[in-house]
């Protein structure tokens, strides 16, 4: 026989009907890109790569300046100093300070990924773009176009190129950008093939908007995530390679510096024990190359929509 459970009114209390706490809203609305800095600020390894990439352009601005010598200034006096209190990176096999010419090669290697990155952004966002929202005949030609261009070796195509040209910052800009907007072209040609199915756009195009504006207001828009996510990508590759070009002499002139032409510079003292002359700029460019690939990776977490909580 089973015992029988008594309640009381005692051991209830009635609900409060508060309206204000049942209509409050638990979580504040966030635009899309304030919900996109939300995320991205709780992966620290990406907050980490994005202090590195201003910390190395604040000092590429201000570095230079921060003590009494100039990037070009000979002292053979002083030649292959280690590190000190005066040369704060040491000396070159010139006398010249490392610490000067580090960061004022900061700026030129910097500057080239940055601009070869925006070039290849536009390039690629309206060839992909229109290849894309065109569709038949005309996205199948610009297609092959852009197929052969991708199957020509990258490094082996800007090498040949800069041959060709004369040494300095524009021709290699030149050079790295020439195929560099490839990538980008089909990243863009794929999201605006998928984006173009959809109602809004349909409704643009039946409205009478043209390709441009389609383009510009709905297509692209929708398409951020990603180029984005490929343009910090691109940056590092492009000064990897000004890096590789200055090493083979093919880059950045004398009395000019980048880390690359620092790099290769260095060569000739290591045989001497000097590693730091080489250690410094090797150092500046990983570090570079892994702030800006941590960054594009927690971009990538933080722009896709299917990982909003």
């Amino acid at each position: 026989m089973t015992n029988k459970i008594e309640f009381h009114e005692d051991l209830f209390l009635p609900a409060e009907d508060n309206k204000v706490e049942v209509e409050k809203i638990a979580r504040p609305s966030l635009s899309y890109w304030r919900d996109v800095w939300r995320r991205l600020r709780a992966n620290k390894l990406a907050m980490l790569g994005l202090f590195l990439i201003i910390v190395l352009i604040i000092m590429a601005i201000v570095g230079p300046h921060l003590n009494n010598y100039t990037y070009y200034e000979q002292d053979y006096t002083k030649k292959n100093l280690r590190p000190n209190a005066e040369h704060w990176f040491g000396t070159d096999s010139a006398g010249r300070d490392l610490f000067t010419r580090a960061w004022y090669g900061a700026r030129v290697s910097l500057f080239i990924g940055i601009m070869a990155a925006l070039i290849d952004l536009m390039i690629g966002v309206i060839y992909g773009g229109l290849a894309g929202l065109k569709g038949g005949r005309v996205d199948n030609i610009m297609m092959r176009i852009a197929e052969v261009l991708y199957s020509i070796p990258y490094l082996l195509m800007v090498i040949l190129i800069m041959v060709v040209l004369k040494p300095g910052i524009l021709p290699i800009i030149i050079a790295l950008t020439i195929t560099g907007w490839v990538q980008m072209s089909r990243l863009v040609r794929g999201q605006v093939l998928q984006l173009k199915e959809f109602e809004f756009v349909h409704a643009a195009e039946a409205a009478g908007a043209k390709t441009s504006w389609t383009l510009r207001k709905h297509l692209i828009p929708n398409s951020m995530g990603p180029i984005i996510v490929n343009m910090t990508l691109t940056v590092p590759t492009a000064i990897f390679a000004e890096a590789t070009l200055s090493f083979l002499g093919l880059g950045i002139q004398p009395p000019h510096a980048s880390w690359g032409s620092l790099a290769s510079d260095a060569l000739g003292s290591i045989l001497i024990g000097n590693f730091y002359q080489l250690g410094i700029p090797a150092l500046l460019i990983s570090l570079t190359m892994f702030a800006f690939n941590v960054l594009g990776d927690g971009l990538q977490d933080a722009l896709d929509p299917k990982l909003r909580d």
